[in-house]
């Protein structure tokens, strides 16, 4: 699998990215809290592409919240990737990527419903602890949030 910094707004990513909003909004309503394109391309962002044998496997970005806090953004895996490490070594390249930054913590936020059971268990599988709302998300029952110490 190999993994590339890439542009949210090319072509290649918006399939997958509409189908990663809709299903979101679809489930959590209002509560989604995932970025769209314009969202994803900000200067605090950085946003990667998993590729397997040419094909476009997956996304995941990184969002800087300050000098030692980054967040954990858009995780999605393509649904022909699925059970196949995409998400896995998406996710293992951005806490990566954070240790690298010299970030202490890397927290993120999720939905409850059961659409998004396997990637709760891919953060905790990765170490991630349930934590309480940070940066400026509000706790509902269509959320939870997790945090990775990394400080370790």
């Amino acid at each position: 699998m190999e993994i590339r910094q890439d542009d949210p707004k090319a072509p290649h990513v918006a399939e997958l990215l509409a189908h990663h909003l809709e299903e979101l909004r679809s489930v959590m309503g209002e509560h989604a809290q995932a970025l769209d394109a314009s969202g994803l391309s900000a200067r605090s962002v950085t946003f990667w592409t998993a590729w397997q044998d040419g094909l476009l496997a997956g996304f995941g970005a990184l969002k800087q919240l300050d000098e030692t806090h980054g967040e954990v953004k858009s995780m999605r895996a393509a649904l022909k990737a699925r059970r196949t490490g995409a998400g896995r070594t998406i996710l293992n390249h951005i806490i990566a990527e954070g240790r690298k930054r010299g970030y202490a913590r890397l927290s993120l936020e999720t939905g409850t419903a059961p659409l998004h059971a396997p990637a709760v268990a891919l953060y905790r599988s990765a170490g991630f602890v349930s934590c309480a709302p940070f940066a400026d998300y509000q706790a509902s029952p269509h959320n939870q949030f997790m945090s990775l110490d990394l400080s370790r």
